[in-house]
């Protein structure tokens, strides 16, 4: 923490905002970290910034919606008619699976920053239409299943 000015100034930033959401959290709209100390905290931090609000709490309730999903990509996969659609759910489950890996690993300091958006969730309408498209081909190649 003694050089908390230079590279690692958004880790720590975030570290402070995990901890001080606590078990419930500060309530929604409450966060002092993504006024004054946090930057990027509507893109990059923004899963520190929901354990922050909605506490410990909070933020396992996003993990689960996630896991969920991920865990319905791969049933989808696994139901696909042909290759094609199998291997195309595979690869729209993996990228948000990953994506959500590596924000939340940037925001716990398990991975280096890199600017990845949390699925969804962050701030940026390009990355929001990319995933909604992609939540949609899902979709459709589920329509399509066969019984497993």
């Amino acid at each position: 923490w003694k050089y908390s000015g230079d590279l690692s100034y958004q880790l720590i930033q975030s570290m402070y905002s995990i901890g001080s959401g606590g078990l419930f959290g500060l309530g929604l709209g409450n966060s002092r970290q993504k006024f004054l100390y946090l930057p990027y905290s509507e893109s990059d931090c923004i899963f520190a910034i929901i354990v922050e609000e909605l506490g410990y709490v909070g933020g396992l309730a996003v993990l689960v919606v996630f896991g969920l999903l991920i865990w319905r990509g791969v049933r989808i996969a696994l139901r696909a008619p042909n290759t094609f659609g199998m291997m195309l759910a595979t690869g729209i489950t993996g990228l948000i699976a990953i994506q959500v890996f590596i924000n939340i690993g940037v925001v716990t300091g398990l991975v280096p920053p890199t600017g990845v958006v949390l699925p969804f969730i962050s701030a940026g309408r390009t990355s929001l239409i990319m995933f909604m498209g992609s939540i949609g081909v899902l979709l459709n190649i589920s329509r399509q299943t066969r019984a497993v």
